[in-house]
């Protein structure tokens, strides 16, 4: 089973909203997942992004693997620096 950390999109028509979530990478976009681990506000200013960073460093060292957006948003945050230093160890 691939396991995927990718946005789950909420919210109402232009005004987006995503859960960042992690799902088998065969399930449908907004389908079913199996955690969530944070939230993505693109629409405030700042934007917000909420995460739990010792569940998003766990399912990575399970294999998980974050999209592309996920990605950016988890190198902003820090978190694949850690992972990467935690990887090393």
């Amino acid at each position: 089973m691939a396991v995927k950390i990718r946005l789950k999109r909420m919210g109402s028509k232009r005004n987006p909203f995503y859960r960042i979530v992690v799902a088998d990478s065969r399930s449908p976009r907004d389908g079913r997942i199996i955690e969530q681990i944070g939230t993505y506000n693109p629409v405030a200013n700042p934007v917000e992004v909420k995460l739990d960073d010792e569940k998003a460093l766990d399912w990575m060292t399970k294999g998980a693997k974050p999209s592309d957006t996920v990605r950016n948003l988890f190198s902003n945050e820090g978190i694949m620096k850690k992972f990467h230093e935690s990887k090393n160890q």
